[in-house]
């Protein structure tokens, strides 16, 4: 399925400002002004100022959140993005409660995946893609895990609904998804009613412990693109004359 652009420039605008420069250039802001945000729950605060509030809108990292302080904007990042502002892109420290020193990775990852048991899974998929300069956010509305954009969503729609399962550890939840026929057949009606190509990410941990980050290195990511069949689309391309009708 080939991008969806929003008009006839978006294009143009898109390549004219591609997405891995404006990440070099978020990462570049966020290390100069040694940048902290706060983890609290499931989610980080970050407070910027104006610069970078546009880089973060540019780049499509975290939400912005209405505030009255006029001096600073504050955004709501999930836990994978906060991650991998700290992990990969070595842009940002991140404070947990009430405590003033920042984490380093090891407790960080002891942290989030207290809190979401999957962690490992979803943020080994969401770095996969980030790394390939896709724009991923959540795809709660359309019942997966994220949607992958090829540019700014302003610019273009999301190509990919994205699932991410799991190989080599049978008790695992993310594994049963898609096991079942009707299941399969829901998931790629919806994504197809929307305009989207089902992508399944396996991630194949390797025989790794999830103990800290380095176990992500051991693991292999599988991509795999399901779609309706289009009989229409198999059909030979040639125009049969019968009895002198077409």
């Amino acid at each position: 399925m080939l991008p969806r652009w929003k008009g006839k420039a978006a294009k143009a605008k898109a390549f004219a400002d591609p997405m891995s420069k404006i990440v070099s250039e978020l990462q570049s802001s966020l290390v100069q002004s040694e940048a902290h945000a706060l983890l609290s729950g499931c989610s980080a605060l970050l407070a910027v100022e104006s610069e970078q509030t546009d880089l973060l809108n540019r780049a499509c990292f975290g939400r912005a959140i209405a505030t009255t302080e006029k001096e600073k904007q504050w955004f709501q990042l999930s836990m994978e993005e906060a991650f991998y502002l700290c992990h990969s892109l070595k842009c940002l420290k991140i404070k947990v409660g009430e405590d003033n020193c920042p984490k380093n990775d090891e407790e960080l990852w002891d942290y989030m995946k207290s809190k979401k048991e999957k962690f490992p899974l979803f943020y080994k998929a969401y770095s996969h893609l980030r790394n390939k300069n896709w724009v991923v956010r959540s795809g709660s509305q359309y019942g997966v895990d994220f949607v992958a954009y090829c540019h700014h969503p302003s610019l273009v729609h999301s190509q990919y609904a994205v699932l991410v399962l799991s190989e080599g550890d049978d008790g695992d939840n993310a594994n049963q998804r898609l096991r079942e026929w009707s299941d399969i057949h829901c998931t790629i009606r919806l994504c197809g009613s929307v305009a989207k190509t089902l992508l399944v990410l396996n991630i194949n941990k390797n025989g790794q412990v999830t103990v800290s980050p380095s176990c992500l290195e051991g693991y292999a990511v599988e991509e795999r693109t399901i779609m309706r069949w289009s009989p229409q689309q198999c059909r030979e391309d040639q125009t049969v004359v019968e009895n002198g009708i077409k």
